[in-house]
């Protein structure tokens, strides 16, 4: 990241995402900060009846988008799914005539270790992770290459390659580090066509249905940030010119910092001391 430089916060006013995920978390939190701004926010998400374990539905988030004030376009579907994405993809341009800013936040998480992750697991985050990365990117880039904003932004950890994490969760890491190296690759491959590629991840853990209903419930919550530090971040991201920041591997952490913003206190209820790391951040 540019040493010297102190970023400064933009708008997304008339910007059209498409974000996989969206309908609760991180995805959604970032879909209200660029709604807040009047972007124009598609996204691709499974739930379209309310979940007993799993807040909110691609409907329900669609209402708090137009609330905040943009414009939104829920799609219940599966980044899993070919024709799905395509799709979204073609709804998107349909509504708002282009596509200037993709989004990866749809994620699955299994940390068993290699004798106990069931197939269906590991295909399910290689499939979700590393290849709806890829074929979200893919399907979008003829619809980038148009825009004057065009970005594309993956929530996936730094690529610090650590045996330890390997070692600890192997399934679950190859899928991760698979939607880095997609971030990595494709920032390469676009460099010079206009098309920001960054990656995206918190310092510590966040509040989100992972964290509370497969790593450690209320407890590890009560550790965790809100989703909204993440968001900040991703809109500090965004709104960069586009070309100018491309091949990063940034932490929400970082790029408040970047901005200004040092004092992140009000994303969390417990101490900064109390916080948890979240994964591939330190040690295991």
């Amino acid at each position: 990241m540019d040493a010297g430089e102190t970023w400064q916060e933009g708008t997304l006013e008339g910007r059209t995402l498409l974000l996989s995920g969206g309908s609760r978390g991180i995805g959604l939190a970032i879909a209200l900060r660029a709604a807040r701004d009047g972007a124009n926010v598609a996204f691709l998400a499974k739930t379209a009846e309310p979940h007993p374990r799993l807040e909110g539905t691609v409907f329900t988030a669609a209402a708090a988008i137009e609330a905040a004030g943009g414009e939104a376009l829920p799609i219940v579907g599966d980044v899993r799914d070919d024709a799905a994405v395509l799709e979204a993809v073609e709804r998107t341009v349909e509504r708002f005539g282009g596509i200037d800013i993709c989004i990866h936040n749809a994620s699955a998480i299994d940390l068993s270790g290699t004798e106990d992750v069931s197939m269906k697991r590991y295909d399910l985050m290689q499939d979700v992770n590393t290849r709806g990365t890829f074929l979200l990117s893919k399907a979008c880039l003829p619809h980038l290459r148009r825009s004057a904003h065009a970005q594309i932004l993956a929530l996936a950890p730094p690529l610090e390659v650590s045996p330890a994490w390997f070692g600890r969760s192997l399934a679950y890491t190859l899928s991760k580090y698979g939607m880095s190296l997609c971030v990595l690759g494709l920032a390469e491959e676009l460099r010079d066509h206009g098309v920001s590629v960054n990656a995206l991840w918190p310092r510590t853990l966040i509040a989100t249905a992972a964290v509370a209903n497969v790593l450690g419930g209320e407890a590890l919550t009560a550790r965790a940030r809100r989703p909204e530090i993440v968001a900040d971040a991703a809109h500090l991201i965004l709104t960069r010119p586009a070309g100018t920041v491309t091949g990063q591997f940034l932490s929400d952490e970082e790029v408040l910092a970047r901005a200004g913003r040092t004092d992140l206190d009000h994303y969390a209820d417990a101490p900064a001391e109390a916080l948890a790391p979240d994964l591939f951040v330190g040690a295991p």
